[in-house]
C-alpha cells in the first residue's frame, strides 16, 4: 500500500516546477566513484534503519557494499543506470517489488526549496489538481444490463482528497444487485480509501479488515470498516473483483481482504505480490529509495500476499475477466430471484452476453433471405453481416442469438425475430425485454 503522506504530496507537486532543474542536472550528471560510494553508503544506512525486515536489510546492504568493493559499479557513470542496477541487486535479495532506487534530483531540490507555508499549500493545490485530472482514480462508474453495478477504479487515492468522489460513486451503485469492482489497472494507493469503499459493502457493524506493523516506529495499527458513511450502504449486493498481474499493493489488499472475509468472488489473474507499505526516503547525490517500512498482517490468515500475490477464485485472462464476471453475475441473479418478470429480464441479459462472448454462425443463404423492406423497417447486408434500420434512423449491426432471432446493435432492450411461413419470410417481429412485441409485414 503506497501511503500518500503530506511530505510525498508536497514533493510530487514541487516536481511540476522543477523540470528545468532536472534537465540541467541530468545533462551534467556523470557520477564519479566517490559519488557512487557515497550513494551506496547512504542507501545502506536508510535500509538498515528503515526496511521492514532488519535481517534482509543487512543482506542487501552487504551485497551492494561488496559489489562496490569488487568495482562492479565502476563502469556505471549514468545515475539512471546506477539506480536500475542497485534496484535489481536489492530485489535479488529481498524479492520486494515495492523496493526501488530512484534518481530524481529535481524532486529533492524542489523539496529543499519549500520555505513558507504558502509555498507548501500552493504545491499541494497543484498536486490535488493532478488528482482531479485522474478523477481521483475513479475511471468509470455505470450500471450494466441486469442492474449490475460496475466500478473501474485505477487508484486508491487518499480520502483526504478523494472522499467526495468515492462517496458519489458508491451511492450511485447503492441500488445495484451485483457490484463488479475492476482493479485490473490499479497499482495501489492509500488504505484509507480501501476502508471507505469496503464500508459501503457492509452494515454499520464494524468489520476488522487488516493489521499493520511499522518497523521505524515499532508500532502496530488496525483498520476496520467505518460505523458511518455518507449516503446508502449496499451490504446485500453480490460482489466480484477483477484482477490482473498488474493489480498491486493497495489494490491487492482490497482483494485479499474481501477474499478472506468471503465477501467477494475474485476473477482474473494472480496479482503482483506487494504487501509492504512505505514511501520514498532521500539518499545522497540526488538519489532516493522507495523503502518498505512495514508489513500487512491479515487478522484471518495472520500473513499477507507479499511475493505470492492474491489468487483469484476464477482464473481467466485479464481481458476476459469482465465478460466472465457479467455472466456469473447474471447466472447468480437468475437463480436468486423468485420474481418471474425479473427472471425473464435476467435471462434476456444473460442470453445477450452469451451471444457476444460465444458468437454463433448463421448460414449465408439464411441471412440473405432476411434482406428486404418490412414496412417502416429495413434489413440490409454488408460483407456478410446484417444491418437493421427503421425509417431514416441510424443503422444497427445484427448479432445472432439463434438462426432467426437477433440482437440489434447496442439497443439492449430490443431484438428482432424473423417469421417464416411455407419456407418464406413474411414478417419481422420486434421483441422487447418487457414482453411486448410488434410486427411488420415484408413488403419488398
Amino acid at each position: 500500500m503506497k501511503l500518500i503522506k503530506l511530505k510525498t504530496i508536497i514533493t510530487c507537486c514541487l516536481l511540476l516546477y522543477a523540470t528545468s532543474i532536472l534537465k540541467a542536472q541530468n545533462e551534467a550528471a556523470n557520477l564519479t566513484q566517490t559519488q557512487t560510494s557515497k550513494v551506496i553508503n547512504s542507501i545502506s544506512n536508510i535500509l538498515d534503519s528503515n526496511y521492514v525486515f532488519p535481517e534482509v536489510a543487512n543482506k542487501m546492504t552487504s551485497l551492494i557494499k561488496n559489489n562496490l568493493k569488487k568495482e562492479l559499479y565502476k563502469s556505471i557513470n549514468d545515475p539512471q543506470l546506477l539506480a536500475s542496477a542497485l534496484t535489481k541487486d536489492l530485489q535479488s535479495i529481498s524479492h520486494d517489488k515495492h523496493l526501488r532506487v530512484i534518481y530524481n534530483p529535481a524532486q529533492i531540490a524542489a523539496q529543499e526549496r519549500v520555505i513558507t507555508t504558502e509555498d507548501s499549500l500552493a504545491y499541494i493545490d497543484n498536486r490535488v489538481n493532478q488528482m482531479k485530472f485522474q478523477n481521483f482514480g475513479f475511471k468509470e462508474v455505470k450500471i450494466l444490463d441486469g442492474n449490475i453495478g460496475y466500478l473501474d477504479l485505477r487508484a486508491f487515492m487518499d480520502t483526504q482528497y478523494a472522499s467526495e468522489t468515492a462517496v458519489a460513486a458508491m451511492n450511485y451503485l447503492s441500488n445495484a444487485d451485483v457490484i463488479i469492482v475492476d482493479l485490473r489497472n490499479n497499482g495501489g494507493g492509500s488504505p484509507s480509501m480501501i476502508q471507505l469503499i469496503t464500508s459501503y459493502l457492509y452494515p454499520p457493524e464494524r468489520i476488522h479488515l487488516n493489521n499493520f506493523y511499522n518497523r521505524p516506529a515499532d508500532s502496530r495499527t488496525q483498520t476496520w470498516t467505518l460505523p458511518h458513511v455518507p449516503g446508502k450502504r449496499n451490504p446485500d449486493a453480490k460482489v466480484y473483483v477483477l484482477t490482473s498481474s498488474s493489480t498491486f499493493s493497495a489494490a491487492e489488499e482490497f482483494s485479499y481482504n474481501l477474499k478472506n472475509l468471503e465477501r467477494a468472488t475474485l476473477i482474473g489473474e494472480t496479482t503482483g505480490g506487494g504487501a509492504h507499505p512505505g514511501g520514498t526516503i532521500n539518499a545522497a547525490e540526488g538519489f532516493m529509495v522507495w523503502t518498505p517500512t512495514g508489513r500487512a498482517i491479515n487478522p484471518i490468515t495472520n500473513t499477507n500476499w507479499e511475493g505470492t500475490g492474491v489468487a483469484p477464485h476464477i482464473k481467466v485472462e485479464a481481458n476476459k475477466a469482465l465478460a466472465v464476471a457479467e455472466m456469473k453475475a447474471l447466472e447468480y441473479l437468475v437463480q436468486k430471484t423468485k420474481d418471474p418478470q425479473l427472471k425473464s429480464r435476467y435471462n434476456w441479459a444473460l442470453s445477450s452476453k452469451k451471444a457476444l462472448n460465444n458468437p454463433i454462425t448463421v448460414q449465408k443463404s439464411i441471412l440473405k433471405s432476411y434482406v428486404g423492406t418490412y414496412e417502416v423497417r429495413k434489413i440490409t447486408m454488408e460483407n456478410g453481416t446484417l444491418f437493421y434500420q427503421r425509417e431514416n434512423r441510424g443503422k444497427h449491426k445484427l448479432v445472432p442469438l439463434n438462426a432467426n432471432e437477433f440482437m440489434v446493435g447496442d439497443i439492449s432492450y430490443f431484438r428482432i425475430r424473423f417469421i417464416k411461413e411455407n419456407n418464406k419470410i413474411i414478417a419481422l417481429q420486434g421483441v422487447y425485454d418487457n414482453g411486448r412485441t410488434d410486427k411488420n409485414l415484408k413488403t419488398n
